[in-house]
């Protein structure tokens, strides 16, 4: 080769191996940190190369939230070395606890410490068993604030219930200029649907097929308890109410002695809910999701996708009887095509938990989706 030619060509070199180098090290280097993430998810000790790739501490503040609903209470979670961290919305699902279950309290703690800024903002009618429009609002303004404070979009991650109203703050135009991506774990797509599958135990497939399945027993619950004025006489309403939050929240006891205040036909009814009868009161769940049909549809992403601008992401768990994954499928019909990045059904989530024994194919690919989620991130 010409000695004048010899330089250029090096140049040339150097920039291909460089550019191939770059290739593999962001996708190991994503892989890495989802594989640590799992790992300290799983098992908040682990320790050594795997668990400790790419990890920050973490400090923790409460702040406060202003939206259309008023003053939210949150939690912010900051990678203390990486001031240039991403960040993500994390909204809680349907418990008592809200942002203070210590389920999502690990789960936002692992995150940031792979190096994302986290918000969890308290959204309290999920807290009280009930999945209320202004929820959205909340979720929305949440994605607003923490935009403002990193200078950068952000990313929202709703579970269960969460993950269909997260899904329609996206879809909102109010809010989705502040959404760099949607994260939808174990999601409604239609909340009829689900309270039908609570007095069933089927449901209904996207290709018209019917799945059967076990409701989950606090489904049935959470809808007495949501609608109670359709299960019970005027009289029994709030002692009514009362006595399922106490056995939502898993207080037998108090739950038992407000019921001893209840007419003998409310009394009856609770103890067929907590015996599992669902057929015993079948009708009376049909009748409440039929007539409260538009409030569910309203607090349902069904329908409403067709205009997202922000890419999403669907994970759910094969085994669900909560959210059946059936759901998951119908909502990766309703969102665009275009915006649909990935959607991963996997026997390694419970609901929204990881299995604690995964196979390792499970593992690989629920870690290989997280990379995903992590470079969405990264790259908001």
């Amino acid at each position: 080769m010409p000695r004048r030619s010899r330089p250029l060509w090096l140049l040339a070199l150097f920039v291909a191996l460089f550019l191939l180098a770059a290739a593999f090290y962001f996708p190991v280097h994503q892989h890495l940190r989802a594989f640590s993430l799992l790992l300290r998810l799983n098992d908040p000790q682990a320790s050594g190369f795997l668990a400790d790739y790419g990890t920050h501490p973490v400090d923790e503040t409460l702040t406060t939230l202003q939206t259309p609903a008023g003053p939210v209470r949150a939690r912010l979670y900051l990678p203390r070395d990486l001031p240039g961290a991403p960040g993500v919305v994390l909204v809680h699902g349907i418990h008592r606890l809200g942002i203070e279950e210590p389920r999502l309290t690990r789960f936002a703690r692992t995150m940031a410490a792979t190096g994302v800024t986290v918000l969890t903002p308290q959204i309290d009618s999920l807290a009280d068993y009930r999945v209320d429009p202004e929820a959205i609002q909340i979720i929305g303004a949440s994605a607003a604030g923490l935009r403002n404070r990193l200078g950068r979009k952000v990313g929202v991650m709703g579970l269960s219930f969460a993950g269909g109203l997260a899904l329609l703050a996206a879809a909102d135009p109010r809010y989705a200029p502040d959404i760099s991506f949607v994260l939808a774990v174990g999601a409604h797509d239609d909340l009829a649907r689900i309270a039908r599958f609570f007095a069933t135990n089927q449901i209904e497939r996207p290709d018209g097929t019917v799945e059967k399945l076990q409701a989950h027993e606090y489904g049935p619950l959470v809808l007495a308890y949501a609608h109670a004025g359709e299960f019970f006489a005027p009289a029994d309403v709030a002692p009514a109410r009362d006595a399922v939050r106490l056995w939502l929240w898993e207080e037998p006891e108090a739950a038992k002695a407000r019921m001893a205040k209840l007419s003998p036909a409310a009394r009856a009814a609770i103890e067929e809910l907590l015996e599992h009868k669902t057929e015993a009161i079948a009708q009376r769940l049909l009748q409440a999701t039929e007539r409260d049909k538009a409030e569910m549809a309203a607090v349902s992403p069904h329908g409403k996708l067709g205009g997202l601008t922000v890419p999403v992401f669907l994970l759910a768990g094969t085994g669900d009887n909560v959210i059946p994954a059936t759901e998951t499928l119908w909502l990766a019909r309703e969102v665009p095509p275009r915006m649909l990045r990935a959607v991963l059904l996997s026997p390694a989530i419970v609901h929204v938990e990881v299995n604690k024994k995964p196979t390792l194919g499970e593992q690989w690919a629920l870690a290989h989706f997280m990379a995903k989620i992590l470079a969405a991130a990264d790259n908001s």
